[in-house]
């Protein structure tokens, strides 16, 4: 599949999200519209707190749905300030008023997510780690909130089970002989998919390194059982990438980001993300 197909399929992707977020909050329409007629109107989008802009690309597709125009007053991944105008949307008044909520609540969940990742970013930029983001994420709900951490600096994590092959815990309980299923893993999956094993002591890393994983998740452990697997890895294993993950939270990322792990996941961009404050004022 080349860029432009796969372009045109992520296009597909966020018009039908925009489409039914939308459908959602309308319903049978809006009853306000039956009364009063539509006349000209404008409407500032307005930062009630700091934080970081995400969503653009979904409100972009809204407004070309609908048939109003945007403004904006800051791209994608850029930092914003209390009292800040995001964005200035025109159009007629049944349709701002249409889309109010449906463009709000994108923007406030989409830029909460990006604010957070953004946090942890910071912390974990000078030890050259990268952050990545989990498959905790709302039902429905992959694609926007994966590209809300990558609007905050993260770098996506797999999107599915069909893109990197991640032996966990529950898995290792069904295999019998790891090398052996890693061999046989090698002959079905995908030339350029990876394969990724989830350790919860250093002897599970230690055999994860021998039976030829491209990349060991360490799970659960604390910064010092990590950097005995880091030295162990340099030492032995150079080529294989080490992540960590498991409760990491901004408090403690830059203990795990000083271990020397190649990257470190956590669920807690997604779904610790509290709202920021945005709202739609009417010229």
């Amino acid at each position: 599949m080349g860029k432009n197909s796969t372009r045109e399929n992520v296009g597909i992707m966020i018009e039908e999200f925009v489409k039914a977020t939308l459908a959602e909050d309308v319903g049978r329409g809006d009853l306000y519209a039956l009364v009063e007629p539509s006349v000209d109107a404008k409407a500032d989008i307005i930062a009630k707190c700091d934080g970081v802009v995400a969503g653009i690309k979904y409100i972009d597709v809204l407004a070309e749905l609908e048939g109003f125009e945007v403004v904006w007053g800051k791209k994608d991944g850029e930092n914003f300030m209390k009292n800040d105008i995001l964005a200035i949307v025109k159009g007629d008044s049944h349709t701002l008023l249409k889309i109010e909520r449906t463009l709000l609540n994108m923007l406030l969940h989409a830029s909460s997510i990006a604010t957070l990742t953004k946090k942890y970013v910071d912390i974990i930029e000078p030890y050259g780690v990268k952050l990545l983001d989990t498959r905790k994420t709302r039902p429905m709900l992959r694609v926007f909130e994966k590209y809300a951490t990558r609007t905050g600096g993260a770098v996506n994590h797999r999107m599915g089970l069909d893109d990197s092959l991640m032996i966990k815990d529950t898995h290792l309980k069904t295999i019998k002989d790891l090398k052996s299923y890693i061999i046989e893993a090698r002959k079905q999956i995908p030339f350029t998919a990876k394969i990724e094993v989830e350790a919860e002591s250093f002897k599970i890393a230690k055999e994860a390194f021998v039976c030829g994983s491209d990349i060991v998740m360490c799970d659960n452990m604390t910064p010092e059982q990590i950097g005995e697997i880091v030295a162990y890895r340099d030492a032995n294993f150079p080529h294989i990438l080490l992540e960590a993950s498991g409760n990491i939270s901004l408090e403690t990322i830059e203990s795990y980001a000083k271990t020397g792990v190649d990257a470190i996941s956590s669920g807690s961009l997604i779904h610790q993300a509290n709202w920021i404050d945005l709202s739609m004022k009417m010229h």
